[in-house]
């Protein structure tokens, strides 16, 4: 690809590449889980050796990384830039992206299939009139998560190669695999290594969007054993697993599920229950922001099922919990701040309102935070992830990478 293109086009390349996360692949350790992902890593691989990075490196995990060298004479802090390569597995097919031109209302995007984009569901399109938005034919995800920010990024290093009079320090950016199935790919990152002082992912949300907290998360696996019988004789023999994990569920805290909550507010997710009279195993999730809520809701559910075990049993429930990921604020906090107060003077030169969101999820920062490299969110600007009816406005898509520029403009002016 010509090292010149377009951010447009930059991003409409890459969405020709089908990077769909594979799940069943996924769950075999194969990393990269689709094929596609690494002949996106490998054309990311030659445009960054196009446009003059050093120490790129693709591994066999499809995990690229790159180096922008400084042209400062200052000790400047080494500043970072991430992205996922997959797209999510809801849908499968190729992307099929065009651009129109948003006047208002509605945005038919397949009429052989009847396929519209209504704004009576989704009214933040009515934000965008007048302005071009890509758009798919309602048959496949458009892959602007994570591909909006490849671009972003790309696109902005590219904008400091054609004008050397940015000072900057050295800039890394890495492209890794598989966000979409447990942030696998930032899991198996050697932040070590990377030699980044801090960094930013760029994933989802429309423009002026900024996440600098996610959940504390954690997995609980509880299992139930129980004693069969036949029923003929079961009076005072049969111990019914299925109705013990029933009778757990029944005393979780009323309205503390995903379906009732919002927000700041935290949750238990019942998520899967299998099993049969004998023995009957239930897989939760428990999320909060905070440390302190998410230790009590641990605790609850370990003091929960050994109640239970006082009551029905030696042997009858067995809890097993373990820490999935932790909210980024906690390597947020104090002086450590920092990346915040960069970010927050980059919207300001652009001219864009910064709307700090808790996002109710994770995220690769939220891992790489975790191992040492504190990681706040930016916008890449695109609306709808995960759905036919993805889309992203290319104002939006161009202050992504403006504000990545920022970023880099303003970690090196701190630098006396």
């Amino acid at each position: 690809m010509n090292p010149a293109i377009n951010i447009v086009e930059r991003f409409l390349n890459y969405t020709r590449i089908n990077t769909t996360t594979n799940r069943e692949k996924g769950a075999a350790g194969i990393m990269p889980s689709s094929s596609g992902q690494m002949v996106l890593a490998q054309l990311l691989a030659r445009e960054l050796e196009a446009l003059g990075l050093e120490e790129v490196i693709l591994r066999d995990s499809a995990i690229l990384t790159a180096t922008l060298p400084a042209n400062s004479r200052k000790t400047c802090p080494v500043v970072s830039f991430f992205a996922h390569l997959d797209t999510s597995a809801e849908q499968t097919g190729d992307t099929h992206a065009r651009i129109v031109r948003y006047s208002e209302g509605d945005i038919c995007l397949n009429p052989e299939l009847g396929i519209t984009l209504k704004a009576s569901e989704f009214p933040d399109i009515t934000q965008y009139q007048g302005q071009e938005i890509i758009v798919t034919d309602g048959t496949s995800l458009l892959g602007a998560d994570d591909k909006a920010a490849i671009a972003a990024i790309m696109n902005a290093l590219q904008t400091l190669k054609n004008n050397p009079d940015i000072e900057h320090g050295t800039v890394k950016v890495a492209f890794v695999p598989d966000e979409e199935q447990g942030l696998r790919g930032a899991k198996a990152f050697d932040v070590e290594s990377f030699g980044a002082d801090f960094g930013y992912t760029l994933d989802c949300g429309g423009i002026g969007d900024f996440v600098h907290e996610n959940w504390n998360a954690g997995d609980v696996v509880i299992t139930f054993t129980g004693q069969s019988a036949h029923p003929m004789s079961a009076k005072g023999k049969l111990k019914n697993s299925l109705l013990m994990a029933h009778k757990f569920i029944a005393m979780l805290p009323a309205g503390e599920a995903p379906e009732y909550t919002e927000g700041l507010e935290g949750y238990y997710w019942v998520k899967e229950l299998s099993g049969n009279n004998s023995k009957t195993l239930l897989k939760m999730d428990v999320r909060d922001f905070t440390r302190e809520g998410y230790q009590s809701r641990m605790m609850f559910l370990q003091t929960l099922a050994g109640n239970c075990q006082a009551l029905w049993g030696e042997q009858a429930v067995h809890i097993q919990v373990a820490d999935r990921y932790e909210n980024v604020a906690n390597s947020l906090e104090g002086e450590a701040g920092f990346p915040i107060d960069i970010a927050r003077e980059a919207y300001a030169r652009n001219n864009i309102t910064m709307n700090v969101v808790p996002m109710r999820g994770g995220y690769d920062g939220a891992v790489l935070s975790q191992k040492g490299l504190p990681c706040p969110n930016i916008f890449t600007g695109a609306h709808n992830f995960h759905s036919v009816y993805e889309y992203l406005p290319v104002k939006s898509l161009q202050a992504a990478s403006d504000v990545v520029v920022d970023v880099i403009r303003v970690t090196a002016e701190k630098e006396k």
